[in-house]
C-alpha cells in the first residue's frame, strides 16, 4: 500500500523545512532507511531516510520548496499502484484524477512520519550516516545520546560514543541518566532481566539529593585545644606585624652527615639537624630570640626551641629547653621523647612552656614550602618543607642536589628585614656546612 513521505519535525520550535535536494528520482526503488532527500532545519542540514520499502512514485514538492511540517512531500508504493486518492488529498491531483479520488473517498490513507514514530516509541531517532557509522563499529545506536535538534543522533555522537556493554537499560533511561549525570553502573535495575528503567534512574537521583542534604552540615564541638589554638593564632595575626622571607638550601652535606651518624647507630632526623643549626644561629642573632614587652623588646639569654607537632586534637608545641647547650645527639633524643609524649597525650605543662623560637616541619606531608604563623610571644618561626632532589646550577653545569625550602616568619615590630634575612642565610650556611656546628 502506498504511503506518504511526510516533512518531518526535526526541531522543537520548527514549523517548516526547506528541501535542499532529492537524492533519488521518481520511479527509483528504495528500501527503508535509504536517504531520500536533504532538508534544511533551523539548526543544520540533514538527510532524511525512507520510512518504507517501495518505489518513489511521486515527488510532490521539488528541491527549493519550503514545506510545513507533517505535510506530504512524496509518495512511496508499488509500481502501477493507483495513488490518485493520495494526490487528491495532497492537492496535487488533475481533473481526471479528481473523479477517481471521489470514487475512492473513504479509503484509508496512511500518513507515516518515521521521525514522529521514533519519538513516540522511544526508538532510534538518527541520521542515516549515524546509523551506518554505528553499524560499522558494532554500536547499539539505542545506547547513543543525540546532540542534534530534538535529540537527533548524528554521526558525531556515534564517533564520540563509548559503549556500555555491561549495563542493560532502556534508551529513555540512558537519556535521563546522561542528563542527570548518573553513572548507570551504580544503578540497580528493576525491569525485565534486571534492565534499568527510567524509574530506577529517577530513584537514584532522589536518593542522591537526600544524601547531599544529610551531609551538608555536621557540628563538631570545639575541643579545649582547638579553642586555645584558635585564640593564640588570632592573637598572633592581630597583634604582630608578620613578615616572611624564603630561601633554598642544598642539603647534600646534611644528608652525608646523617648517613655517617646512621652507620654509627646514631639516629638523627633532618629536623634534628635543622634544630641544631637554628639554635646555633640564634646565639649569633639575639634579636630573633626576643619578644615584645610593654616597656620594650625583651631579649632572651636562653634558647628554648619549640617543635610544632600535629596531633588529632590540633597543634601543640613541646619545647626543648636550653637547646643551644645541647649537641646534635642530645637534641635528637630530646625531640624524639617529646614527640612520643605529644602523640600519646602525655605532655606535662613544663614540656611546652618557655619557648623562645619555633620550628615547624611539614616536609613529611609532602609540602615543598609553606608560611607558618608565629607562636606568641615569640618573635619568629621557621617553616621547613620537604627534602627533594632537584636540578640546580653549579657554575656552568646543571646537577641534581637534595634541596629544602625554608620560610622564616618574623615580627617586624621586633626584627627588621635585613637582620631577619641575615639570620635565615646563616641557618642555610650551617645546614650546607654542618662542620661549622663543632
Amino acid at each position: 500500500m502506498a504511503e506518504f513521505v511526510i516533512m518531518p519535525k526535526q526541531g522543537l520550535q520548527m514549523t517548516e523545512g526547506t528541501i535542499i535536494s532529492w537524492l533519488v528520482e521518481e520511479g527509483t526503488q528504495v528500501a527503508q532507511g535509504d536517504s531520500l532527500f536533504e532538508m534544511e532545519t533551523d539548526k543544520l542540514t540533514i538527510s532524511i531516510p525512507s520510512a518504507a520499502d517501495g518505489t518513489l512514485l511521486k515527488i510532490l514538492h521539488p528541491a527549493g520548496d519550503t514545506v510545513p511540517i507533517t505535510m506530504p512531500i512524496a509518495v512511496i508504493g508499488d509500481v502501477g499502484e493507483d495513488i490518485s486518492v493520495m494526490l487528491a488529498e495532497s492537492g496535487k491531483d488533475t481533473p481526471a484524477q479528481t473523479d477517481v479520488a471521489k470514487e475512492n473517498q473513504g479509503k484509508a490513507v496512511q500518513y507515516v512520519s518515521k521521525t514522529a514514530l521514533s519519538h513516540a516509541s522511544d526508538e532510534n531517532f538518527s541520521t542515516p550516516r549515524a546509523q551506518l557509522s554505528a553499524e560499522q563499529r558494532g554500536i547499539d545506536i539505542h545506547q547513543v545520546t543525540g546532540s542534534g535538534p530534538d535529540d537527533l543522533i548524528i554521526e558525531r555522537d556515534v564517533l564520540n560514543f563509548t559503549p556500555i556493554s555491561a549495563v542493560k537499560a532502556t534508551p529513555l533511561a540512558r537519556k535521563v541518566a546522561a542528563r542527570e549525570n548518573v553513572d548507570l553502573q551504580s544503578v540497580d535495575g528493576t525491569g525485565s532481566h534486571n534492565k534499568i528503567t527510567v524509574a530506577d534512574v529517577q530513584n537514584t537521583v532522589a536518593l542522591r539529593g537526600q544524601s547531599r542534604e544529610q551531609r551538608e552540615e555536621v557540628l563538631i564541638p570545639f575541643s579545649g585545644m582547638r579553642k586555645v589554638v584558635a585564640s593564640r593564632m588570632k592573637e598572633s595575626l592581630l597583634e604582630m606585624a608578620q613578615a616572611n622571607h624564603r630561601i633554598s638550601v642544598n642539603m647534600s652535606e646534611a644528608v652525608r652527615l646523617r648517613e655517617l651518624l646512621k652507620k654509627s647507630n646514631i639516629k638523627v632526623s633532618y629536623n634534628d639537624i635543622v634544630l641544631r643549626c637554628v639554635a646555633k644561629a640564634l646565639t649569633e642573632f639575639p634579636e630573633i630570640n626576643s619578644s615584645w614587652g610593654d616597656q620594650g623588646i625583651i631579649q632572651k639569654k636562653y634558647i628554648n626551641l619549640g617543635m610544632a607537632v600535629a596531633v588529632k586534637e590540633g597543634l601543640i608545641v613541646p619545647v626543648i629547653q636550653n637547646t643551644d647547650l645541647m649537641n646534635l645527639r642530645e637534641i635528637a633524643l630530646c625531640s624524639s621523647e617529646l614527640v612520643q609524649k605529644a602523640k600519646g597525650n602525655q605532655l606535662v605543662p613544663d614540656d611546652y612552656k618557655g619557648g623562645t623560637f619555633t620550628v615547624s616541619n611539614l616536609g613529611m606531608y609532602d609540602l615543598d614550602s609553606f608560611t607558618a604563623i608565629i607562636n606568641p610571644p615569640e618573635a619568629g618561626i621557621l617553616a621547613v618543607g620537604k627534602l627533594v632532589k632537584q636540578p640546580v646550577a653549579e657554575g656552568d653545569e646543571i646537577v641534581i642536589r637534595p634541596m629544602m625550602q625554608l620560610s622564616l616568619t618574623y615580627d617586624h615590630r621586633i626584627v627588621d628585614g635585613a637582620p631577619a634575612a641575615l639570620f635565615l642565610r646563616r641557618v642555610k650556611e650551617l645546614l650546607e656546612n654542618p662542620g661549622l656546628l663543632i
